[in-house]
């Protein structure tokens, strides 16, 4: 039997690096609940201060196919190289014409750079291309 799962990411600034992996995925911040229009609206009602209405935000698919994103505020930066990271899939896979491939990688690369996400190394072997970048809290992940 398996389980649901979601992938829970340090920050320093989780709304503004849970606007970039919405981007990044296509994915879109997870709807508050019923009966409120906005997270806000439900700190307020919870009486949260609005000093820490930026302590957490999460992301979901919207296809509902992907885990859902977890960001939350830690006091301290990131100090190593990830030990787990994610390709994002923005290519197409192995079915698709190598030059539409990357070219599809690219152009998605160009976004999350406009976004704040940082260049780090760019592989071209044999069938595969990807190139690795870093969100803009400096995690690690690849664009395939």
């Amino acid at each position: 039997m398996s389980h649901s799962f979601q992938v829970t990411v340090d920050a320093n600034d989780p709304a503004a690096l849970s606007d970039f992996w919405a981007l990044a995925l296509g994915y879109v911040i997870q709807p508050p609940p019923e009966g409120f229009d906005s997270w806000d609206d439900w700190a307020r009602a919870m009486e949260i201060p609005a000093e820490k209405w930026n302590d957490a935000r999460a992301l979901v698919d919207p296809d509902g196919k992907g885990p859902r994103l977890f960001f939350q505020r830690v006091p301290e930066g990131k100090a190593a190289k990830n030990r787990v990271h994610l390709d994002v899939n923005a290519g197409g896979g192995l079915q698709v014409e190598r030059t539409a491939k990357t070219a599809a990688v690219e152009d998605h690369v160009a976004r999350l750079l406009d976004a704040g996400g940082a260049f780090v190394e760019r592989f071209d072997r044999d069938h595969e291309y990807w190139v690795v970048m870093q969100d803009p809290e400096g995690n690690e992940f690849c664009v395939q």
